[in-house]
């Protein structure tokens, strides 16, 4: 009990800080909700083919993850970046990422 109490008191600042930002959550159920399909798929992973592979296949998870906490539907948002990154300015690469992302406006013709 001593050790866990030493640790709590070692990480205070950590531990409060949802008292100050009632955006911060006391739990990390989110966080895990999130892993979870990747938690129960972890035996496929194996097989990603290199530690390069794996490490293409956090980032791509990270990226789809990121685009469904910022409410973006991940298929769209990906779909629409992979289009547009070959013309797209590499010093504006940050406006595709998911929370500067805006869906393309279709314009409806008239026939």
């Amino acid at each position: 009990m001593a050790g866990a109490m030493d640790y709590l008191l070692k990480r205070w600042a950590a531990f409060t800080r949802f008292l100050a930002d009632g955006r911060v959550c006391l739990s990390n159920n989110a966080a895990e909700r999130a892993l979870r399909g990747i938690a129960v798929g972890r035996r496929n992973w194996t097989f990603a083919g290199s530690d390069a592979g794996g490490r293409r296949a956090a980032a791509l998870y990270t990226l789809i993850e990121t685009a469904k906490l910022n409410a973006v539907d991940p298929r769209a948002w990906l779909a629409d970046v992979l289009a547009r990154l070959p013309a797209h300015p590499a010093r504006r690469i940050d406006e595709l990422l998911p929370w500067n992302w805006t869906p393309p406006q279709h314009s409806q013709s008239a026939a």
